[in-house]
């Protein structure tokens, strides 16, 4: 018994230095000099202070550092210095090594992005209010510094890949946990790919049957799918290479979650799904050429394929707040089924399909972006006082799931707001006074009330008056997190002003009265009149 142990062992050290191996192939896109010998540095500090420990599948730890280290470097095209804290990201947490033994070793900057891992490593335990209090830290932290979001992706992703030999109750938390706030996260980052994969993972553990039944349909129509593709696909490469256009074309199946979603939305059986698929056409061009060239390929696709009108959208002219550009069109294909096609550039598709990691490689070319306007707003919401934990959380989680419109100034400036912004929340969008003083707005030069909803491409100019003052019930008219921490805000200083008169004029009734003006009293006043705080006691005493 004692030799298969030490054959297991070798074995196992043969493994971890083939995962090791594959990992710096990964890396190879971003490596520069000297980054081999850090990556190096990182992997044998993991695999010493990792040693003895081993994961519920009774596999050696470090498996799990190498697999995330490969998924930020292959998944998300991070360098080096993410690949170093993706290898060390448990060690803090997990070992004896301190976060001044790696500052020492790697520098400040790794230090940081570990520090900001080890913090967030317990978000969501205890009550809720607490997971939104760590949750914000974590976003404080995205704010600082987006790569320890991208790697807790990275970490969360080989989790739910790996959760097979968790105890039920766990893979149930971890599953709810990550259809709730990572999805999303990678969905507002730019990670599609990841996205789909987390929600997928959390559906089998989370609907199992469902799951598993759409997994087995989808598998059965294989063939019979592939075979329509290369039908659908075949005269479009003709055409595309006649006219001189270098692309690839495939047809890729819609993730088990969306068609899932598409069957409750619709209240329709598996069978019912028409567009299980989508065909996506990548075109190789030159910057200046990208949209002209996305613009004559829809025109080659439509010309072949009747396209429905209703279903074009052109996230080429103005992209997604996530950096997202693409043409999605659907048509009829020839067995008189709809089909949607994407059709987009090498670029684009490394943005899709890398989000934020791809994005910043492509910076300097792309002038103001949403993705940074949204790390702002982010930054805006976390840097005011007096949001509370779980209503941050909740206007976050709005703001990560929302799609956007586009409205002008009066000017032709553009602004991006959410999906279901009223003209009150454009007004917040402009500046916080102008929302505060807000009495009304004009829409494409008509008169609207606050609450008039936005449409894509509506120009807005916005009427104030001095003598506005943000109202209670305004917090059911906006939608963004920005103008609703803006009305809370100034509601509560309201308040406390109102309530300041109040308390003076009370005051002066005690002493009219002979009374002394004390705690003990005004508590005792608040119970009688059943107020539950002295401060609704001043207010009530202000309003007469």
């Amino acid at each position: 018994m004692k030799n298969a142990l030490v054959i297991d062992l070798e074995a196992e050290k043969l493994e971890i230095l083939k995962r090791y191996r594959a990992l710096l192939r990964a890396c190879k896109p971003t490596m520069q000099r000297g980054d081999k010998k850090e990556i190096r540095k990182a992997f044998d500090m993991a695999l010493e202070s990792h040693k003895n420990m081993r994961r519920k599948s009774g596999e050696p730890y470090i498996y799990h550092p190498i697999a995330v280290a490969q998924i930020a470097a292959e998944e998300i095209g991070l360098g080096t210095t993410s690949i170093v804290c993706a290898l060390l990201h448990d060690v803090v947490e997990d070992t004896d090594i301190t976060l001044e033994d790696i500052e020492r070793e790697f520098g400040k900057k790794t230090a940081k992005i570990i520090d900001g891992l080890t913090k967030i490593s317990g978000v969501f335990d205890y009550n809720s209010s607490l997971q939104a209090e760590n949750f914000r830290k974590m976003l404080l932290t995205l704010a600082d510094d987006v790569r320890v979001i991208l790697i807790k992706l990275a970490d969360r992703l080989h989790n739910m890949r790996t959760m097979d030999f968790m105890p039920r109750q766990k893979q149930l938390k971890i599953a709810s946990e990550t259809i709730y706030l990572y999805a999303p996260l990678a969905h507002r980052l730019g990670l599609y790919a990841i996205k789909s994969e987390l929600e997928d993972l959390s559906m089998k553990y989370l609907e199992p049957d469902t799951y598993k039944y759409i997994a087995t349909q989808l598998n059965e129509k294989k063939a019979e799918r592939s075979l329509f593709i290369k039908r659908f696909v075949d005269p479009i490469n003709e055409i595309l290479a006649e006219q001189g256009l270098t692309a690839s074309i495939y047809g890729r199946p819609k993730s088990i979650h969306s068609i899932w979603n598409k069957m409750k939305s619709k209240n329709i059986p598996f069978e019912e799904v028409y567009d299980l698929f989508a065909i996506r056409i990548i075109l190789d061009s030159l910057p200046e050429h990208e949209k002209a060239d996305c613009w004559k390929a829809y025109s080659i696709v439509t010309d072949l394929y009747r396209p429905n009108p209703d279903r074009l959208r052109d996230w080429v002219s103005s992209p997604k707040g996530n950096g997202y550009e693409s043409l999605h069109t659907t048509v009829m294909g020839p067995k008189g089924q709809w089909v949607e096609v994407q059709i987009r550039t090498l670029r684009m598709n490394e943005i899709a399909e890398k989000g934020f990691a791809a994005h910043w490689k492509y910076k300097e070319s792309s002038s103001d972006n949403g993705l940074d306007q949204w790390i702002t707003k982010v930054r805006e919401m976390l840097n005011n006082p007096e949001a509370n934990a779980l209503d941050f959380l909740d206007d976050f989680k709005m703001n990560l799931f929302s799609d956007e419109i586009f409205i002008f100034t009066p000017k032709g400036a553009l602004l991006q707001l959410p999906l279901g912004a009223t003209a009150l929340d454009f007004a917040f969008e402009i500046h916080t006074d102008v929302g505060a003083k807000c009495i009304g707005a004009k829409v494409n030069h008509k008169l609207v009330p606050l609450s008039y909803k936005l449409q894509n491409g509506d120009q807005v100019e916005i009427i104030t008056s001095s003598k506005q003052t943000p109202k209670e019930d305004w917090l059911n008219t906006v939608v963004t997190a920005k103008a609703k921490s803006k009305i809370k805000s100034s509601l509560k200083e309201e308040k406390r002003k109102v309530a300041e008169m109040g308390k003076e004029a009370l005051e002066r009734k005690l002493k009219s009265l002979k009374i002394t003006y004390n705690t003990d009293n005004i508590n005792k006043i608040s119970y009688f009149f059943k107020l539950p705080s002295t401060q609704e006691l001043f207010i009530a005493v202000a309003q007469g």
